[in-house]
């Protein structure tokens, strides 16, 4: 018998697998896990779990292609730690989705 993987389950597990220098974003991640409707939910895992799952959390950005996070402090941190993995930005916030988003379904 095949146990089926939770949204959760899978949204982790989708987020752990993005490689470094490359970003998803939160719908894309929904949608990937079965929820194409999902993307807060997704917000609200990476707020909830990324320190206990130790996830990639500044590889998960807009649709936009922007840094979706309010608070300063984070949204440097964010931005510092993609742009140390060799992603440029084209504004303050913005980076080009074609160039940098990750997409595993190609891979499967």
């Amino acid at each position: 018998m095949c146990i089926l993987e939770s949204f959760t389950e899978q949204v982790l597990k989708i987020i752990k697998q993005i490689p470094s220098g490359k970003v998803m974003t939160y719908g894309q991640i929904a949608q990937l896990a079965g929820s194409p409707r999902g993307a807060r939910q997704v917000v609200r895992i990476l707020h909830s779990m990324s320190q206990k799952h130790k996830l990639p959390w500044h590889r998960v950005i807009n649709a936009k292609g922007e840094i979706g996070i309010a608070d300063e402090e984070l949204f440097f941190i964010q931005k510092m730690s993609l742009e140390s993995e060799g992603i440029k930005f084209n504004t303050h916030r913005t980076l080009n989705l074609a160039t940098y988003q990750y997409h595993p379904e190609e891979t499967y």
